[in-house]
């Protein structure tokens, strides 16, 4: 354990290499969080100088989170579906949506063994909230596992989270049809969040970010504006449509913010046809 930054007396999860750099513990880190290894933070450093301003962009997409959940609570949705949960850091999920709908309930979906560790650390006391360890590419096995069987009623409307979570689906596991398969399991009047790397903008190095991934378990695939639509489909873009992170909804009295491109991801919210 030597190296982690973490509190005192924190155990390593079982089978959890931490000379391997993770995704989620990256981004834990560059967040501020105190889940993550010696070779998690050392991966943030070399994305930090590949591509300066990852923790704003970082900061922007936790930001677009906070107000894409508060949207669907605000249009009647009372649970949560949120891939690739990562490492449990403040401002999670249900701590948003239970604290503007104390009924709301919430199902996390990870494989990273930290990050299934505390979130079940976490969520222990809490009824309404619970973890699946399981592929996010294997809906049935998301769909089927205990906690989302007990907790999410698919024939009502779920919001469906899969925030920083595309770009890490190779082409070849087929993205969109991924995502429509998940749709499907979905009732009318659902929501879909996402965000989604892109090389779009010129102030992006989305191949010098993508061969400092290969160093870790998470490779990263940064799509065009056109393909993250394809992943919308059977869906109604709400207002504004997909732009960036700190363009979506930025909220009364907040000024437009410069150089949206640096923000670095597409996002959006959809509404199930």
């Amino acid at each position: 354990m030597t190296g982690r930054h973490e509190a005192p007396g924190e155990q390593v999860p079982p089978g959890v290499d931490p000379e391997i750099p993770s995704a989620a513990r990256a981004y834990d880190y560059l967040l501020g969080g105190g889940h993550n290894f010696a070779a998690d933070r050392e991966l943030a450093k070399k994305i930090q100088v590949v591509q300066p301003g990852v923790v704003r962009i970082a900061q922007q997409n936790r930001a677009f989170l906070r107000r894409a959940v508060l949207f669907m609570v605000e249009a009647g949705v009372r649970q949560f579906l949120d891939l690739g949960s990562g490492i449990p850091t403040v401002g999670n999920v249900h701590e948003i949506a239970q604290a503007a709908a104390p009924d709301a309930r919430v199902v996390y979906v990870d494989y990273d063994p930290v990050a299934v560790a505390h979130s079940r650390l976490l969520l222990a006391h809490n009824d309404n909230a619970d973890i699946v360890d399981a592929d996010i590419t294997r809906p049935h096995d998301v769909l089927d596992a205990g906690p989302a069987r007990r907790l999410l009623d698919l024939d009502r409307p779920v919001g469906l989270l899969a925030v920083t979570i595309g770009h890490y689906i190779p082409p070849e596991a087929d993205p969109a049809g991924l995502f429509a398969r998940y749709r499907d399991a979905l009732a009318p009047g659902s929501f879909l969040a996402l965000t989604h790397l892109t090389d779009d903008f010129t102030a992006i190095r989305g191949e010098q970010i993508v061969n400092t991934m290969k160093s870790s378990r998470n490779n990263v695939f940064p799509r065009t504006r056109e393909e993250v639509l394809k992943l919308f489909t059977g869906y109604g873009l709400v207002e504004p449509g997909l732009v960036t992170t700190s363009s979506w909804r930025p909220g009364k009295g907040v000024t437009s913010m410069q150089d949206t491109e640096r923000d670095g991801l597409y996002a959006g919210v959809g509404r199930r046809l």
